[in-house]
């Protein structure tokens, strides 16, 4: 039926294959040793094993099919009328894994002569294994060889050339001697479940995974004319989703006339299905083409002999993802009526996708930057493709996948809360919305005392952090004026001196800063930073400043570094220690390390490395073309994190090679041939299209952070766009993974996001008119269900849980500014 449920579908196309070999009889186990899901499911009572070929060269299939008795299949028919749904219930029958090394595919001999097949279960929790368990009338022969020409398939697979040409020593690699394959027992029958799972699940060769359709005497009519085929997803808790817009492509416009051609390959075109939650094969053999319109402007179109399948135009917000390890490229269309759609081209080998992708990566820096690609550096041109391409980190750590972290039965506090914080309010007085003009727009968390603060209009209001991981109101600084009595809206906030201030920014009088005495809830201080030298923003001498006395920090305009002092007479900029630019960087965003060392970044998506003021940049960290609008540095000093709007941007300041070995960009310039190596964290683009389908936006981030401790290493990034939070795992970003990250929808789109200090467990939320502390238990991987979001409970208020909006609640809307007046 040609709908792919992962990339060996993709790859292989029908399953209507030659048999290379078959073992006739036996059962399907699934196996889970360690996990909790429980320790064994019977996937097949009768089920035949076989080695199937597939329409690609040294590629083969590892496939179960359950096997019917007498008169079975037919009374499974006769009870379903529909046939599109007969048809879905088949793809259970049928299990299809990709004969590769990575299933560490081994046969045991037990006693009484049974002989048990069993490779891993990779898009499964660790240590989880399908057995074939062969019925006894299997004779050995049969079965060794079948190990033997799996083993032949293998080899195949890994050097592109006939197993004629391999020794037995070439052969024996595939011999994986494992621990003893765990004994199978038949706990329960598996429910068909399908769902929307992260591109880690759908582009990895260790997920090569449980799709497959009842044999058939032929391909079903849609796959015959390439159309997609559409089917209804089947879950174990049926979620009511909307359906897309369109059930399939949108018709593409006309074709521009080219200037000039920058790329043309010949390619496979797959359609990401909403419904079924996959990719679904379009047409076998199109022309990709990657051209220059003039004035800036580029076009990819796509086409048949006899369609015209695609046109878009080259920008950002087509989030292009390379995948060298498939051949593949996938991006995202959004049309004029607000749909999104996500496609994937698939190219016949590595040098066709390498062509393909300096076409259109020349096409999207040209768009960006409207600089020509050729007069860009050889060495900055290669830190750009990396940073699209699938690259693994160095030094990355090599760790089985831990598993997904059991959610605690901690009910998360999310009826409508009361605007009030009266000590009198009454169970029914919920009011759902605001009656102030404002809403919430900026967060600073506490690190040396556990409050946040959140600023609503001309407003603050402070929450304590609970010991069980709530948000407590505390007080509401009802008033932000200048010392003259002006009141303003804060337009930046940042904790100084311990804690005990707030430095703000008003917005319309840039060169000016105050300084807020929180003990006392009112600003104190009016300092000019410079006449001349507007602040675009600030940030803390070194990355643990606002714990200490320190009483400087630095700043920057769209061309200066500099440092304030508040203990000098008249303007509070240092002079010494002021770094300018004569030509106009644009910078946008600045952090610093626990040393001290600062990061600089702009807005024409350049990033500048200093171990000090006052001089020029260690290091100049190459421009993508994106605005950098967020910057944060590891306390070491090691990541660099940049936000653009539509990606994140993670970069390894650490020097692997020559005379600087060992040292940071910070410290000593990289060598001229050798610039950080780049990691850009973006959505899968089928995450793109299916947040673009529930929200009608696309993506945009707020300013990433690290999880920030005095005692232990980053290893979490969050970042929000609309309505969602996305938690980065770091360490799965180091390893490879394709999607990893974790998420959680609101109602509201988040305004600003930060973790708790000392912690990676819980994040503080801000929403327009809502604040919550969110533990890490509550976001889930996306899938269809997650990215709908679960606001069944959210429609009315629990009458049953007391006082609405208490002090205990989980999380408080920022009130009117009668709510709460007294000193913080």
């Amino acid at each position: 039926m040609f709908v792919l449920k992962n990339v060996g579908k993709l790859i292989f196309g029908s399953s209507s294959q030659e048999s290379m070999i078959e073992l006739p009889q036996g059962q399907l186990y699934l196996v889970r040793p360690l996990s909790p899901k429980g320790y064994s499911e019977l996937i097949f009572k009768d089920a035949t094993a076989r080695i199937r070929r597939t329409g690609q060269d040294y590629q083969y299939q590892l496939v179960v099919q359950r096997v019917y008795e007498e008169g079975e299949a037919e009374l499974a028919d006769d009870e379903g009328e529909d046939e599109a749904l007969n048809a879905l219930a088949a793809e259970g029958d049928e299990k299809t894994f990709l004969l590769d090394e990575a299933l560490h595919f081994r046969v045991e001999s037990r006693e009484g002569s049974q002989k048990v097949l069993a490779w891993k279960d990779l898009s499964g929790d660790a240590g989880d294994v399908y057995e074939f368990v062969c019925d006894p009338s299997i004779k050995s022969a049969q079965v060794e060889a079948f190990e033997r020409i799996s083993r032949q398939c293998q080899y195949e697979r890994k050097y592109r050339k006939p197993h004629s040409t391999a020794s037995a020593a070439d052969l024996q690699q595939f011999d994986f001697e494992e621990q003893p394959i765990p004994q199978a027992s038949p706990i329960h029958s598996p429910t068909l479940a399908r769902s929307i799972d992260s591109s880690d699940a759908m582009f990895q060769l260790k997920n090569e995974a449980n799709a497959g359709s009842r044999r058939e005497s032929g391909p079903s009519t849609a796959a015959v004319l390439g159309e997609p085929a559409p089917r209804e997803s089947y879950e174990q808790k049926p979620v009511n989703t909307p359906s897309p817009k369109k059930a399939g492509p949108p018709e593409p416009p006309a074709k521009p006339e080219p200037v000039e051609i920058l790329s043309m390959e010949l390619g496979e075109l797959h359609f990401f299905d909403f419904p079924s939650g996959a990719f679904v094969l379009q047409d076998t053999s199109v022309t990709a083409q990657v051209s220059d319109i003039g004035k800036w402007n580029y076009w990819l179109h796509i086409e048949s002999s006899d369609r015209q399948w695609l046109g878009i135009p080259v920008v950002a917000d087509i989030n292009p993802v390379f995948n060298f390890e498939f051949l593949s490229f996938i991006f995202n269309q959004f049309t004029e009526d607000g749909s999104a759609y996500s496609w994937l081209l698939r190219f016949k080998d590595t040098k066709t996708l390498e062509r393909f992708q300096d076409g259109l990566m020349r096409a999207l820096w040209e768009q960006l930057n409207e600089v020509k690609w050729t007069k860009v550096k050889e060495q900055d041109r290669q830190y750009v493709l990396d940073a699209f391409g699938d690259l693994n980190m160095e030094d990355a750590p090599i760790e089985e996948e831990e598993e997904e972290p059991e959610e605690v039965e901690e009910p998360e506090d999310d009826a409508p809360q009361s605007e009030h914080y009266d000590s009198e309010e009454e169970q029914d007085d919920v009011e759902t919305e605001p009656k102030d003009p404002y809403t919430n727009s900026a967060l600073a968390v506490g690190y040396k005392h556990d409050r946040s603060f959140v600023v609503r209009g001309p407003k603050i209001g402070v929450f304590k952090h609970t010991p069980k991981n709530h948000l407590e109101f505390t007080t509401n600084i009802s008033k932000v004026e200048t010392p003259h009595g002006k009141s303003f809206v804060p337009k930046k906030v940042m904790l100084h001196n311990e804690d005990r201030n707030l430095i703000l920014q008003n917005d319309t009088d840039p060169n000016k800063l105050y300084r807020m005495d929180l003990e006392y809830g009112k600003v104190v201080d009016e300092w000019n930073v410079h006449d001349d030298i507007p602040v675009v923003t600030f940030a803390p001498e070194n990355k643990f400043a606002q714990m200490t006395h320190e009483p400087t920090f630095l700043g920057i305009s769209r061309n200066a570094l500099f440092r304030v002092d508040p203990r000098l007479s008249g303007n509070k900029l240092v002079d010494s220690q002021l770094k300018q630019y004569v030509s106009k960087n644009d910078f946008s965003s600045v952090s610093t390390t626990e040393k001290g060392y600062v990061a600089v970044a702009s807005n024409k998506g350049d990033i500048r490395l200093f171990d000090r003021l006052g001089i020029n940049a260690k290091t100049v960290i190459p421009a993508l073309g994106e605005p950098i609008i967020g910057l944060d540095v590891s306390a070491d000093g090691r990541w660099v994190l940049g936000t653009c709007r539509t990606y994140l941007l993670l970069i390894d300041a650490l020097q692997k090679s020559g005379k600087n070995e060992g040292k940071l960009g910070f410290e000593k310039p990289f060598a001229a041939d050798s610039k950080p190596q780049p990691r850009r964290l973006a959505l899968t683009p089928e995450h793109v299209a299916q947040f673009h389908h529930e929200t009608g936006k696309g993506v945009s981030f707020t300013p990433a952070r690290f999880n920030t401790s005095k005692t232990n290493e980053e290893t979490s990034i969050i970042t929000a766009t609309g309505p969602y939070i996305v938690d980065w795992n770091l360490e799965k970003v180091l390893r490879g993974a394709k999607a990893p990250y974790i998420i959680k929808r609101y109602e509201d789109n988040v305004k600003a996001d930060d973790f708790k200090f000392g912690t990676d467990q819980n994040v503080i939320v801000t929403l327009p008119n809502w604040v919550n502390m969110v533990g890490k238990q509550h976001l889930k991987r996306p899938t269809r269900e997650s990215i709908a979001g679960d606001f069944q409970r959210l429609s009315t208020p629990r009458r049953s849980s007391g006082r609405v909006g208490t002090r205990e609640s989980g999380r408080y809307k920022l009130g009117k500014d009668e709510v709460v007046n007294s000193p913080y």
